[in-house]
């Protein structure tokens, strides 16, 4: 692997939340929603009362070193260690909590900029789903830790992503509009299905919700989608007859071959083209961040497939609605010439998902996937697109 001369611009970086980043600014009436609790000598997080083990180490004391899983991911592990056994445990370093320690980080490592999100925030919403006000309670109050700790644009180089839920499609435009007034440069909007006051779930494509795209597109600003707890995992458990949580760190089998399908983006996808998000928002911009590219292939022969049976149902082709607003960031193992082919080179993003156990520990050394690339490909892929999108003017691409 070599070091490239150009800029980096890394689409996936993390942080890792100390335990009071969802509580710190949460108003007293909802405090007790949200608790560190002892469990057998670990300290673990209970929410409305029911404890989660989706991620086993939520206080992230110790974490698994950068990269530790990257062979894994590769497909290269002939020993069939598990993810506890690879993990090389280290004590959480402070680059991985603090922006000015981060920042120095990011000038060791040759990166330019990237984009920061949460650990523990893509779990939360699944765990809410009964409850909306709390569910925008906390949101806020992780926003507000993160403007506190992190500010949402760090020098010009760090941009940590504000979490925007939508239930309330309301508070959701005032939270965009608190978020962008205070820095932001991108939100994260979790992949997954809506919550609603019925009880039942429903597509954030829905007219509903057009104040809040409405106002993306008036903004200018990009949505970034990152990987989360959908609550696709119920459909492992029709298959298995198992209950329980999502469980990542815990995969079996099956349930591994239900995360590899990739369904929960896919369907986000294909729910904001079919119902009409960007036909009726056409200034809409969404980045899909560590979701990979496999699912990709998929969707468009879908998309072909059923806009020849009723292409009245669709504002414009759904392939090119797609190629038009959305930003694929794959993952490193994954083959960058076939989805490049497929969508363009201008929309697809390098992330390293640092400092992660499935990341990349060096994430400026070019993978194998990305150094066979033609030189102008990969200063797109590596830099200039990311840069580009989160820099473009309201209006603009």
């Amino acid at each position: 692997m070599t070091t490239p001369a150009f800029e980096i611009w890394d689409a996936d970086n993390h942080l890792y939340e100390p335990t009071d980043a969802y509580t710190r600014h949460l108003p007293k009436q909802y405090r007790g929603a949200v608790q560190w609790i002892q469990v057998d000598g670990l300290t673990k997080l209970m929410i409305k009362g029911r404890l989660t083990d989706t991620i086993p180490n939520p206080t992230y004391e110790v974490v698994a070193s950068p990269g530790a899983w990257a062979d894994y991911f590769r497909g290269i592990n002939p020993e069939g260690k598990t993810l506890r056994e690879l993990a090389n445990p280290i004590r959480c370093p402070e680059e991985f909590r603090h922006a000015e320690q981060r920042l120095r980080l990011l000038d060791s490592q040759g990166i330019q900029a990237c984009v920061m999100f949460p650990t523990t925030g893509g779990m939360l919403e699944e765990r809410m789903l009964d409850d909306i006000e709390l569910t925008h309670a906390v949101v806020h109050a992780y926003n507000e830790w993160l403007l506190e700790e992190w500010t949402f644009d760090y020098a010009g180089r760090i941009f940590a992503t504000p979490v925007i839920t939508l239930p309330d499609v309301d508070k959701a435009v005032a939270e965009l509009n608190w978020c962008v007034e205070n820095g932001a440069r991108a939100v994260l909007v979790n992949p997954r299905p809506v919550a609603t006051i019925t009880g039942h779930t429903t597509s954030m494509g829905q007219p509903y919700f057009d104040p809040f795209w409405h106002r993306v597109e008036q903004l200018g600003i990009p949505v970034l989608m990152h990987a989360c707890d959908s609550g696709y995992d119920r459909y492992s458990r029709d298959w298995e007859g198992k209950g329980g949580e999502y469980t990542p760190f815990k995969p079996d089998a099956f349930r591994t071959i239900v995360y590899e399908d990739a369904r929960s983006i896919l369907d986000t996808c294909a729910a904001l083209v079919a119902h009409g998000v960007f036909t009726r928002h056409p200034g809409v911009r969404v980045g899909v961040v560590e979701n990979g590219g496999a699912w990709v292939p998929r969707l468009i022969d879908l998309f072909e497939r059923v806009y020849k049976k009723m292409p009245g149902e669709f504002g414009a082709h759904p392939v090119e609605q797609f190629r038009e607003h959305v930003w694929v960031n794959p993952f490193h193992e994954e083959d960058l010439s076939g989805l490049i082919d497929l969508i363009g080179v201008d929309r697809v993003l390098f992330g390293s998902d640092f400092p992660h156990p499935e990341g990349l520990a060096e994430p400026a050394k070019l993978t194998p996937e990305i150094a066979e690339l033609p030189e102008p490909v990969i200063e797109a892929v590596m830099g200039k697109n990311l840069r580009e999108l989160l820099t473009a003017v309201p209006g603009g691409r």
